[in-house]
């Protein structure tokens, strides 16, 4: 049987293959990419079925968007910061050399002043938007770059492009639409708080258009398919308003480009951070490698925008360039647009300068001729106008309100546009705010709900999180010998295979029996048996946060009945209470609160040294410590030289969870990435900064994910030696996000649990000598069967525990001295206290800790 789909000799879909596909446009069925592939050849009739249902589409969108019969357009101006690029596509003539500026009297970079009189002549004019479009990376390939980079006292590009957006935004009042090209996950950190919006066209999926000598983009790296998806993700995950789209007729089939288009739908649901997409028809250029390429047709154009609008649905926002387009202004509307971009009156588009923009009172009559009218709009689409946080970072929402119409969402047209200053929330540290007894009513109380009230919106789509989770949680076939495995774990640990580490990871019945014996053995031959810990109280800060943790039942929008922060006074009031009953540390975390600077962190350790200056300040996890050096331009590196200085003196490892993105970007929307975490911790640790290491685990991991996160510790630890432990953080799934979307496991298993610990001392051996058990997530038992298990420390008395607390855990939130003492008893050990750097405690701290059981004079009851 012939399948309908099937083209025919002269390549073009069967007749029975496009009525097929047209009448499930026209029915609102979901296409797939082989429909979509036929739909993009249609042409003549079928091109006009086509085009209309996908109009209808755009007008129920715009109906439920409040804008019915409204097409938007931004009026800005075309800034391009540099025309040196590391990439070299084919059909480019916006890059160029820099031999070529400096002949034309040009500088390697546009110098403020020039962008500035740009900015201020567009301001004058009534343009809100400053659209900063430069090439990739110009200093991975032109010493000239570096060298004028160098000279004005930048580190990079990214950091030139985030001074300028603040200096037009202070200077002339434009919002900054930023495109950078490829950027990492810790480039959208420095530059959201400075640009609204930014964008990247994916232009194609198609490997081969990268991949094959001779294609468009062959030689240039930015133009790989994946790493252009990965920044799409990336502007996702940091909830970062962003443009993309294709470039069509480069080449690309129809399949590729069907392809493409399912790939940005594929994003856009997942993050609903896809504020627009483009589709751009490619126009052939003297002078380039591509100038005897034929344009794209306008059927070829009309076709892609109606069957992306088919794809992406009526919420979607779809543009196609004014310039570009021949005059066809009806056929695009009646395609399925709803928006005509960047019209500037002041610039040209550098990137077709051959291409003038429309006037825009041709514009909006063009419009009203097919039934529509123009509106303007600013560069960040209306919708992230009204959502807010976190897509909008609160430093900008001054620039925003001075231009924005609070109902609409669309520029005003009569906003005087000028600059504001642009600056760090109230320039300084909150107040204190919200449940700040939290810390105890969690024991009695409890959390007011067992979500937030988002919880549908801020974590992104749970069903495309769902299938995109399902792969990892298939587990791996196990074929090992696990006798031949244990005899090589008691033998010498470091000669263990990855085969054979996956086969005692799934070890049961006695064969986990005998592995606990093996690192037990291990552990008494390293730490004797005395089991350790340490009088500390853990100080969580505050609990607002929009990161979006899959994980997390902590974090709390700042509107929330359970959200608080502390001022700086209960910080230092909470330490100096603790080194009253004998502590000799305290452990700050809190979550990632857009009102926070990023000199915060500094405030609060400087607070807790000054009020207490002996007590060890162990604080701020890897994700916090990116966050403060974004927030201030700074470096990681002297961000935590300067957080030393301030009394920093060591990390937590924790916002490691799993060490494998596959893992990570199920289980959180917008934390760091593996590379930056360790990034992160290599650099604390070159900086006499120490760290524990931790793995949370149990919830969309498997074994094999266990032992890459493992393996990727001890690496770092044969390399910079600053892991004081590793501590093992058993996923609590009762009201973490995941578990309640029905997409994580409820937790690992007792099994799970021995063979972790049992595990991480034999595969971190001799490099990380300590193993922490966790009793607020295991309660008394557990722990004490993890001491039998290779574990060898306790951890701390906490005096108060928010974090787990909230996500469900039953254990409590304290455990005096007392109790700790008795867990160790329950394994047949001794115990005694530690240090932070696993040190002896001075006589003196131990005399307070005794006299008071290392508890707080009003700590409340525990509850059943």
């Amino acid at each position: 049987m012939t399948n309908s789909a099937q083209p025919d000799e002269a390549g073009r879909p069967t007749a029975n293959a496009m009525r097929r596909a047209l009448r499930r446009a026209r029915d609102g069925v979901a296409l797939d990419v082989t429909e979509a592939a036929v739909l993009l050849q249609a042409r003549g009739d079928d091109l006009d079925d086509l085009t209309a249902s996908a109009a209808r589409v755009r007008d129920a969108g715009l109906e439920a968007a409040g804008r019915p019969g409204v097409i938007t357009y931004s009026k800005s101006v075309f800034i391009p910061l540099t025309r040196l690029c590391r990439d070299k596509c084919h059909y480019c003539t916006f890059a160029t050399v820099p031999g070529k500026l400096r002949r034309d009297g040009h500088g390697m970079f546009m110098s403020p002043d020039e962008v500035l009189d740009i900015a201020r002549r567009g301001a004058a004019m009534g343009c809100k938007e400053a659209l900063i479009t430069l090439g990739d990376k110009p200093e991975d390939r032109w010493p000239e770059a570096r060298e004028w980079l160098e000279a004005e006292g930048y580190d990079d590009t990214i950091a030139y492009v985030r001074a300028i957006s603040i200096r037009i935004l202070e200077e002339t009042g434009l919002l900054p639409h930023l495109n950078p090209g490829v950027m990492s996950w810790t480039d959208f950190q420095r530059l959201k708080p400075v640009a609204p919006s930014m964008g990247m066209m994916l232009e194609t999926t198609s490997e081969r258009l990268w991949s094959e000598p001779g294609r468009p983009h062959y030689g240039s790296p930015d133009k790989e398919p994946a790493v252009r998806l990965r920044v799409l993700e990336d502007a996702g995950r940091s909830s970062v308003p962003f443009t993309s789209g294709l470039l069509i007729g480069i080449g690309e089939t129809y399949e590729e480009r069907a392809e493409s288009l399912f790939a940005l739908r594929r994003v856009a649901r997942s993050y609903h951070g896809i504020q627009e997409l483009i589709i751009q028809n490619f126009r052939a250029k003297p002078d380039t490698a591509m100038r005897g390429m034929p344009d794209a047709e306008i059927d070829d154009l009309v076709a892609t925008i109606a069957v992306a609008r088919h794809i992406m649905g009526p919420a979607g926002n779809i543009q196609a360039p004014p310039n570009l387009i021949a005059g066809e202004y009806e056929r695009l509307i009646g395609a399925g647009i709803d928006d005509w971009g960047g019209v500037s009156p002041v610039t040209i588009d550098h990137v077709n300068p051959e291409k003038p923009w429309p006037q825009l009172d041709e514009l909006a009559e063009r419009s009203r001729a097919a039934g529509f009218t123009l509106a303007e709009r600013l560069c960040v689409y209306p919708e992230f106008v009204q959502r807010g946080e976190p897509w909008l970072d609160p430093r900008l929402l001054p620039h925003l309100r001075a231009l924005a119409d609070p109902e609409t969402g669309l520029a005003r047209p009569d906003a005087t546009v000028e600059g504001h200053p642009w600056q760090e929330p109230d320039e300084g540290y909150v107040a204190s705010s919200g449940r700040t007894d939290l810390h105890r009513t969690i024991d009695t109380t409890g959390r007011t709900t067992d979500r937030r009230d988002d919880f549908d919106e801020v974590y992104g789509d749970w069903e495309a999180l769902r299938e995109q989770a399902a792969p990892g949680l298939v587990p791996s076939r196990i074929d090992g010998d696990v006798r031949a495995a244990l005899a090589t774990a008691a033998d010498d640990p470091t000669k263990l295979t990855d085969d054979e580490a996956l086969a005692l990871l799934h070890a049961d019945g006695p064969a986990l029996d005998a592995l606990c014996s093996v690192a037990d053995d291990i552990r008494k031959t390293v730490n004797g048996d005395d089991v350790t810990y340490i009088v500390t109280r853990n100080i969580n800060f505050t609990n607002v946060c929009y990161t979006g943790c899959r994980f997390c039942a902590f974090a709390q929008r700042r509107t929330d009945a359970d959200a608080y922060t502390l001022s700086l006074d209960q910080v230092a009031d909470r330490a100096a209470q603790a080194w009253d009953v004998g502590a000799v540390e305290v452990c700050m975390q809190g979550g990632i609160h857009p009102d926070l600077p990023g000199t915060a962190y500094f405030d609060i350790a400087r607070a807790v040294k000054e009020r207490v200056p002996g007590m060890h300040v162990h604080a701020f996890s890897p994700m916090e410590v990116v966050n403060g050096a974004t927030r201030t331009g700074l470096s990681i590196r002297e961000w935590l030289t300067a957080a030393k200085e301030a009394g920093l003196d060591s990390i937590p490892g924790t916002a490691a969870e799993i060490l494998d993105d596959e893992v990570r970007w199920i289980l959180t929307k917008g934390k760091l990435p593996t590379a930056t975490w360790i990034e992160v911790i290599k650099t604390a640790h070159e900086l006499g900064i120490r760290s524990s290491s931790t793995m949370m685990y149990g919830h969309v991991d498997q074994p094999r994910h266990w032992l890459g996160h493992l393996r990727t510790l001890a690496a770092i630890q044969q390399e910079t030696g600053g892991f004081t432990e590793f501590v093992t953080l058993p996923f609590i799934h009762t009201n973490a996000p995941v578990y309640l979307a029905g997409i994580a496991r409820p937790g690992p298993t007792t099994r799970d649990n021995r063979a972790v610990t049992a595990m991480a001392r034999i595969l971190l051996h001799p490099h990380i000598p300590n193993i922490q058990t966790s009793w607020v997530k295991l309660g008394q038992e557990g722990a004490a069967e993890m001491l039998r298990s290779g574990a060898n420390d306790l951890g701390g008395t906490l005096m108060e525990e928010t974090i787990s607390r909230m996500a469900g855990s039953s254990y409590g939130s304290y455990r005096s001295i007392e109790d700790l003492v008795a867990i160790a008893e329950t394994a047949g050990r001794p115990a005694r206290p530690r240090t932070t750097l696993y040190g002896e405690v001075p006589e003196e701290r131990q005399r307070a800790a005794k006299a008071s059981d290392g508890q707080l004079p009003e700590l409340l009851p525990l509850v059943d």
